[in-house]
């Protein structure tokens, strides 16, 4: 089985399809498209994802794109250990989980949208810091309410994590990077302690990939 993603030390949505690789024990190789340097609108890689974003996860040839389609493909090509449960209403909560930060709180943090504000409302480095601690601390308030409503257990949805909590850790990746404290949020900072305690996470993080260690980034 040949796998490959084109994904970005610093893309929360390729961190994502890293974790859940290396949870299914999945090995894969990793091409780096800079996106802060604009290199996903050049036309190799736009060949290979119309959308030009990352990732994109290639399997014997065929081309997946969007983080969310990718995770729930590995499930099929290889179903254990399962990302989204069996039962039909657990499943539609992970996904429910997962969608928060997917399509609701991430892509308002995106580098095209901090780009856009800045050229199309002369937004500041402050302001667009402000915009993006304000989306990402939403997003956390909310998952806090949600997991605090739930039955205690070590992940979202119980004994082993899946797909909800590679999403959670993600959105806690974000406020990493916005240096955002987690003490208002004690349920997601305890999720997250769990989740980066586990190889296939720790491993996954930017800050543990080799493009950050040769970008000069800072924490």
């Amino acid at each position: 089985m040949s796998l490959r993603i084109y994904g970005f030390w610093r893309s929360i949505a390729s961190f994502r399809v890293r974790v859940a690789l290396r949870l299914k024990g999945l090995a894969f190789e990793e091409t780096s498209i800079d996106i802060l340097s604009g290199e996903q609108f050049k036309p190799g890689y736009e060949a290979v994802n119309a959308e030009r974003v990352v990732p994109t996860f290639i399997h014997d040839g065929h081309s997946i794109f969007q983080s969310l389609a990718i995770m729930e493909y590995l499930d099929d090509i290889q179903p254990e250990p399962r990302l989204l449960p069996q039962d039909s209403r657990e499943r539609a909560y992970a996904r429910s989980l997962a969608l928060m930060t997917v399509a609701d709180a991430h892509p308002l943090v995106t580098p095209r949208v901090r780009n856009h504000i800045a050229a199309t409302f002369g937004a500041d480095a402050k302001a667009i810091e402000d915009w993006g601690t304000h989306w990402t601390t939403e997003g956390l308030a909310t998952y806090e309410r949600l997991l605090a409503r739930r039955v205690p257990a070590p992940f979202a949805l119980g004994a082993e994590p899946g797909l909800a909590d590679i999403c959670i850790a993600g959105h806690v990746v974000t406020a990493q990077y916005l240096k955002l404290e987690l003490s208002a949020f004690p349920v997601v900072a305890r999720l997250a302690d769990r989740c980066f305690a586990i190889p296939a996470f720790a491993t996954s993080h930017p800050y543990e990939q080799p493009g950050y260690k040769t970008s000069g980034a800072r924490h």
